[in-house]
């Protein structure tokens, strides 16, 4: 296998940094191809939690190179502050991570337009933005007025085009109230910031390919999930960008023979930061239990996740989407001491069956559901499968088979060593 894509197979948050983070003792690159600073991938190594939200989540192994795809959004200011915190615990090798100078730019107006829109929103049910811009600068992108970052190092041609874009929203910025930015302020400002990463500036994408030539081992990073992508999601409770396996190549700049695999990764249960439709929430002290225990609280805005049962039905859509050829269940020890534990393995809609996944329908559907055994044993210290309790084994076996995916990692514990491989997600 060439390369593996690793996705959310939920609304995000399913421990996607740590199963990058463990993947990469056998990687040779690890590779970010969409989103922003909207995502937060936690990684707890040796006890200690770090949080990136924009450099891959590889950049904990020494010998990984960390890549930055073109299908990424990038703030100067919060790379530069991952860059500086990653500093703190000795200088990192510029040659150890690779910033694409096709990404697109999130400069201030992305910001103030993404509070601007949501504050609009006020009558009516908002989308739940992170605020961080990621909407406005994707939207710049395929308006084709966008900055990239190569641009930046141009400072004539950024000050151009960013004047451009600034006149293309300067009715909406003033008709607001709002004030538009200084374009010298910002060419100069975000050129500062620049400096600090202009030596691992570079052309990711004949990078990447370079390194496949020699033999390398590629690990393509998502962030979100998939029933977060803006084509695939639960419109308009999306984000930006498509965030399925599919947009690894566009996103990284590979054709599709390159990817040898897929895995899913998914939650024991399921939650989801934000509005937007959740059939399995749950509302109550069953739900405050899987937030405490999973600390479940987003790791990019501080929100506390909205908790709920697996939902099998979609996750089974979402692997089929994915064309994932595994799944990584992450979180099975936040289960224990919880009996019964229910799996919604259908919907209904107006007292009778849905069909098919009614994406369209979801805040209308009330989910079906299957009671399974629970356990009260611990599972932070179990390595092996067949140590794990009955009833967690056959919990493990019913989301397979309702998933309709093969499970090649399980997690207990946030640790990078509290993992269980039950099979090679790289298919070896």
């Amino acid at each position: 296998m060439t390369a593996l894509a690793v996705v959310g197979a939920q609304w995000g948050d399913e421990g996607k940094g740590k199963v990058v983070d463990l993947l990469a003792d056998r990687a040779d690159l690890v590779v970010r191809f969409q989103g922003g600073n909207n995502a937060g991938h936690t990684l707890v190594v040796a006890g200690r939690r770090t949080v990136f939200h924009l450099i891959p989540s590889g950049i904990l192994r020494p010998e990984v190179l960390c890549v930055m795809g073109q299908g990424m959004v990038i703030d100067p200011r919060v790379l530069v502050e991952e860059l500086d915190r990653l500093d703190a615990s000795g200088p990192l090798d510029n040659a150890r991570l690779a910033i694409s100078d096709s990404a697109h730019v999130i400069l201030p107006h992305h910001l103030i337009l993404d509070r601007l829109r949501e504050e609009s929103r006020s009558g009516s049910v908002p989308v739940g933005s992170t605020l961080r811009g990621i909407g406005p600068a994707y939207e710049d992108k395929v308006g084709r007025r966008g900055v990239r970052v190569g641009d930046i190092f141009r400072p004539e041609q950024f000050a151009r085009i960013l004047s451009a874009t600034l006149n293309h929203w300067r009715p909406l910025l003033e008709g607001r109230g709002a004030e538009v930015p200084d374009v010298s302020s910002v060419v100069e400002e975000t050129g500062r910031l620049a400096a600090r990463f202009e030596p691992c500036v570079t052309d990711t994408a004949g990078l990447i390919h370079e390194r496949l030539e020699q033999g390398a081992r590629v690990l393509l990073e998502g962030a979100q999930g998939a029933l977060l992508d803006v084509d695939h999601g639960t419109y308009p409770f999306v984000t930006s960008s498509n965030t399925v396996s599919g947009a690894a190549c566009a996103g990284a700049g590979l054709g599709p023979r390159h990817v040898g695999g897929v895995l899913a990764v998914v939650k024991a249960y399921t939650t989801r930061v934000g509005e937007g439709p959740f059939p399995t929430e749950l509302p109550d002290a069953v739900g405050e239990r899987l937030r405490d225990a999973g600390r479940e609280f987003g790791s990019t805005t501080g929100r506390p996740r909205r908790c709920g049962w697996f939902d099998a039905v979609a996750a089974r859509r979402m692997t089929s989407v994915n064309g994932a050829t595994s799944m990584a269940v992450t979180k099975l020890d936040v289960l224990t001491g919880i009996d019964p534990i229910r799996v919604c393995v259908g919907y209904e809609i107006g007292g009778g069956p849905a069909r098919g996944f009614p994406m369209r329908d979801m805040d209308r559907v009330t989910p079906v559901y299957r009671e399974f055994a629970g356990w009260n044993e611990p599972l932070g210290d179990i390595r092996r499968e067949r140590d794990l309790p009955p009833a967690a084994r056959a919990y493990v076996d019913v989301l397979s088979e309702l998933a309709g995916c093969p499970v090649s990692l399980l997690s207990v514990g946030p640790g990078r060593e509290q993992t269980i491989q039950v099979a090679d997600p790289f298919g070896g």
